[in-house]
């Protein structure tokens, strides 16, 4: 029985990851060791990235929101609070879309969040 050796595995498992690297600056778009490196590391950065667009989105709804109930004389917490006891359920997001697209039903809101407090 022949042996069998890695030798097509190996290919496209080292063009597979030289793949990810291309773009990369140098020697890291080129050598297989140092473009494994550098793939392991843009994936921990890339990781990283995804949870830290969750948070700067959520504080961009906040500021937007924040911005829209100070002309009514209320501060974020506040409103938010009133939201809750009035038994409004809507997500940041939603408020924030609201606060630009149609100010008037935000309006209505903050009015209904302020008899609830």
């Amino acid at each position: 029985m022949a042996r069998v050796k890695g030798a097509m595995m190996t290919r496209k498992r080292r063009n597979k990851m030289l793949k990810l690297a291309s773009g990369y600056w140098g020697s890291k778009s080129k050598h297989f060791k140092m473009a494994k490196q550098a793939v392991y590391k843009s994936g921990n950065y890339a990781f990283v990235g995804r949870k830290l667009k969750k948070r700067d989105f959520r504080r961009l709804w906040i500021t937007r929101i924040s911005a829209a109930v100070a002309p009514y004389g209320i501060n974020y917490s506040r409103f938010m609070n009133g939201l809750k006891k009035a038994g409004i359920e809507l997500n940041r997001k939603a408020l924030s879309e609201m606060a630009i697209a149609d100010p008037a039903a935000f309006g209505a809101l903050v009015e209904t969040a302020k008899k609830a407090l």
